[in-house]
């Protein structure tokens, strides 16, 4: 269930994918549906964390390094998700679109996932000795978020250059 809930959630929104198509396709009955997610907020929710889950999986999974070579190795895994085929956004950002109420449980994973992104860079930052880890740390979230969407609207193709390119002006500037 929550594989085929999170293909057609990326795929083609969270608010017009219904539950009975994620039950349809899933091949599960609605009541077994039910017994796991009581609502299709807490099948969002589901989603986000396994999306999350695996995400911070993967960055576990580097190769541990240098500080300032690891900051570039988790941004680096940008280049990878949207260059691997199929991309159509941050899921986390897309979700964010569609659940505006930051108070929501949807937005809570959401956040929860933004400060440990935050706070594993800022950790980087100031064991390379960065000047001021939190601000450069946010500075790398924002660049993150623009390059999901910019390999979304524009080139994804460009975007490894690019996270090149702009890693190392962040973390020249000191």
């Amino acid at each position: 269930m929550l594989d085929t809930a999170t293909r057609l959630f990326y795929e083609g929104g969270i608010h017009t994918v219904g539950i009975d198509r994620i039950i349809a396709e899933a091949g599960v009955a609605k009541a077994t549906f039910y017994k796991h997610f009581p609502s299709k907020d807490d099948l969002v929710v589901a989603y986000l964390e396994e999306i999350d889950r695996l995400g911070r999986a993967a960055v576990a999974a580097l190769p541990k390094q240098p500080p300032r070579k690891m900051v570039s190795a988790v941004m680096g895994r940008i280049s990878e998700a949207v260059t691997a085929g199929g991309w159509r956004g941050c899921p986390f950002l897309n979700a964010a679109a569609e659940y505006p109420d930051p108070n929501s449980p949807v937005r809570q994973v959401i956040n929860a996932r933004r400060l440990w992104y935050h706070d594993s860079l800022q950790n980087l930052l100031e064991q390379e000795g960065d000047p001021t880890p939190s601000v450069t740390a946010s500075l790398l979230v924002a660049l993150s978020d623009g390059l999901l969407e910019s390999a979304y609207l524009d080139d994804a193709e460009s975007v490894p250059s690019l996270v090149r390119e702009a890693v190392a002006r962040l973390l020249d500037r000191s």
